[in-house]
């Protein structure tokens, strides 16, 4: 496998030789304001959202983590605590790292996240770019996260807002949507490093802020070549509350947190990636192809397939 080239302004994370030997360290930042109001639940989001950039340049293991805490002057000592706590338990039981420091302030707006790092071989990373004619998108993480969030905060204080929506439903898409932020993309990265070769996965990052369509146009940077979606898997619920309220469902533009990762694989090991994905447990979907009609172009199929998923 040859040395990756890589664009240092435009992948997921840092990439740092490491002096007189073929590893790299990669390293990342991202912080966040709170999207609930569990501290401890919050405390894991923000830790799987920070390793998740880690994840996506094909790094295995997590070296540890430096987190970062911003609270107001009066907030409850039990929040801080749990929000720390929160960090400690996502590391230590769901992805085998540690918290290895950090910094706390007083600000007026709480924030939580920190910086992760990790070591590879240099010729393991897989980068954002890269992406081939032909290649399929395997995506790990159903969409909807943003509209699913935005039920969780009305359902607490504008309730009458979702009255003609069922709460046993809503309150299953608002477990499901915490049980995808909690849930590491490592083990993707573990299936990966299970081929012996993997140069048939050409480009690879994670599903965040830009949503599926915002991120799969990152992949297309700097090529000649285009990608159509064609099947939207989303948390059951998200797509009627997104066009509620007015959120970019059916353009692929919804803002998502710690979501999954979205992978360009060669056409003709795409099915056998897939089948090793869910044999470790790991649901995906083939949501697309890259093409070739214009250049940096994400279309939506006509015919676009949403696929609602209530278990995860």
């Amino acid at each position: 496998m040859n040395k990756v080239k890589l664009d240092a302004n435009a992948e997921d994370s840092a990439v740092i030789p490491v002096p007189n030997s073929e590893l790299v360290l990669v390293k990342n930042i991202d912080i966040l304001t709170p999207i609930v109001d569990e501290p401890e639940i919050m405390g894991q989001i923000a830790a799987c959202n920070v390793t998740n950039d880690i994840f996506a340049m094909n790094v295995p293991e997590i070296s540890g983590m430096l987190v970062f805490l911003a609270i107001q002057t009066n907030t409850p000592e039990e929040i801080a605590e749990g929000l720390l706590k929160g960090v400690k338990t996502f590391l230590e039981t769901k992805i085998n790292s540690k918290i290895v420091g950090g910094h706390t302030i007083y600000c007026e707006w709480p924030l939580i996240g920190g910086e992760a790092s990790g070591f590879v071989h240099e010729k393991a990373i897989i980068p954002k770019g890269g992406v081939k004619r032909g290649d399929q998108l395997i995506l790990t993480k159903p969409m909807g996260i943003q509209a699913i969030t935005a039920a969780y905060r009305l359902q607490k204080e504008f309730p009458e807002m979702l009255e003609n929506y069922s709460l046993k439903e809503l309150q299953n898409s608002i477990d499901l949507a915490i049980s995808l932020m909690t849930t590491s993309n490592q083990g993707v990265v573990k299936a990966i490093h299970s081929f012996e070769d993997f140069s048939f996965i050409h480009a690879m990052t994670d599903i965040t802020g830009f949503g599926l369509a915002g991120h799969v146009r990152e992949m297309l940077q700097d090529s000649p070549l285009s990608a159509t979606i064609y099947t939207i898997p989303s948390i059951k619920l998200a797509k009627e509350l997104s066009n509620e309220f007015g959120y970019a469902f059916d353009e692929c533009l919804c803002h998502e947190t710690a979501g999954g990762m979205i992978m360009a694989v060669d056409p003709s090991k795409a099915e056998e990636f897939s089948e090793k994905l869910k044999k470790k447990g790991i649901s995906n979907w083939n949501v697309g192809e890259i093409d070739k009609i214009k250049a940096g172009v994400v279309r939506i199929s006509e015919h676009a397939e949403n696929i609602e998923i209530s278990k995860y």
